[in-house]
C-alpha cells in the first residue's frame, strides 16, 4: 500500500510544491485510524453512557490537564498511536454529559439515533446553503421547519436555524428594527431616532449583547419589572412605553420570555401582545 501511495505521489502534478492531482494523504492509513478511533468512542463513550459506576468527570486542575494532554502546536504531525492516545485522554478527562448523574442545564442524556445522524453529517461535511451542494439536508431542514410552523399553529411561514439563543435574539432585534425603518440597510444608523426596546428584568443576557452589537446601545434596553414568580408585569410595560415616548425616543420592540433562565417563568404573552398591538411594536418571544 505504501509503495503504491508513493508511486501515485510521484506521478502527481506539482505547481509551486502544491499537489494538484493524486492523493495527498495515505487513505488506507486514514481509514484504519478512523476505524480504531471509532472503536475507542464506542467502548469509552457509548457503551459507558448509562453506567452509574463510571465517574461524571475525571477532574484535573487546568495546569495539570495541560501537561497530560500536551496540546502544544508543533510543525510536524504526530503518530497515529499518539493521536489515538489523545482521543482516549480527551474522553477520559471530559465531562460525560450523557451520564445518568449529570444534571446540568441543556442536556438530556445520550440519543443513539441522533448520534448516528451527527456521525453522518460530520463525515459528509455538508454546507446547507443551496440544493446543489446539499440536496438531502436542505430537504430535511425544510421538513423540520414545516413541522415547527405547524406546532405554532400557522398554516404557512418560514424560518431559519440559528446557532443558539444569542444569535436568535439578535436576528429578531434586527428584524424589528428593519420593520420600523427599512432604510436602515442603505442609510445605516445615522438616519434613525433613539431606538428603545423593552424586556423583562429576568430576560436572557443576550438582549443587552444584541443591542450592543447592533449599535442600539445597552442604555436603550428598558427593563420591565417582574412579579414574585419572575413574570413581566404588563402594567409596568405600559408605563415604560409611555416613558420612552415622553423622552422623545422611538419604541420599536418588546421581547418577552417563555422560560426564563433562573425561574423558568413564562411572561403573560397575550396581555403583552395587546400592548404591542396598541403601540405598533414588534413582539418577539425568546423561547427556551
Amino acid at each position: 500500500c505504501k509503495q503504491e501511495f508513493v508511486q501515485k505521489r510521484n506521478n502527481a502534478v506539482l505547481v509551486d510544491g502544491v499537489i494538484l492531482n493524486g492523493p495527498i494523504m495515505d487513505s488506507k492509513a486514514g481509514e484504519k485510524f478512523v476505524e480504531e478511533a471509532c472503536k475507542i468512542i464506542m467502548e469509552e463513550v457509548i457503551q459507558k453512557a448509562d453506567d452509574v459506576t463510571e465517574k461524571v468527570c475525571e477532574w484535573r486542575a487546568p495546569e495539570t490537564l495541560k501537561q497530560i494532554l500536551d496540546l502544544e502546536m508543533r510543525d510536524t504531525g504526530e503518530s497515529h498511536q499518539k493521536l489515538l492516545q489523545l482521543c482516549r485522554d480527551v474522553i477520559q478527562y471530559s465531562v460525560k454529559t450523557s451520564h445518568p448523574r449529570f444534571f446540568n442545564q441543556l442536556y438530556a442524556g445520550i440519543d443513539y439515533y441522533s448520534l448516528v445522524a451527527r456521525f453522518i453529517t460530520e463525515a459528509l461535511n455538508p454546507s446547507v446553503y443551496t440544493y446543489e451542494v446539499s440536496p438531502v439536508f436542505l430537504l430535511v431542514e425544510e421538513a423540520v421547519i414545516k413541522k415547527m410552523i405547524e406546532f405554532i399553529g400557522w398554516e404557512e411561514g418560514d424560518g431559519i436555524f440559528n446557532p443558539g439563543g444569542s444569535v436568535s435574539n439578535m436576528y429578531a432585534m434586527n428584524l424589528a428594527r428593519y420593520k420600523f425603518y427599512p432604510e436602515i440597510k442603505e442609510k445605516g444608523l445615522s438616519g434613525l431616532p433613539r431606538l428603545v426596546l423593552f424586556t423583562s428584568e429576568e430576560c436572557h443576557y443576550s438582549m443587552k449583547k444584541a443591542a450592543s452589537f447592533l449599535g442600539i446601545g445597552t442604555e436603550n434596553v428598558y427593563f420591565v419589572k417582574t412579579d414574585e414568580r419572575g413574570k413581566m408585569i404588563p402594567e409596568e410595560l405600559e408605563k415604560q412605553v409611555q416613558r420612552a415616548r415622553k423622552e422623545g425616543s422611538a419604541p420599536f420592540l418588546v421581547c418577552a420570555t417563555a422560560g426564563t433562565t433562573v425561574l423558568g417563568a413564562f411572561d403573560p404573552l397575550d396581555k403583552i401582545a395587546d400592548i404591542c398591538e396598541k403601540h405598533g411594536l414588534w413582539f418577539h418571544v425568546d423561547v427556551s
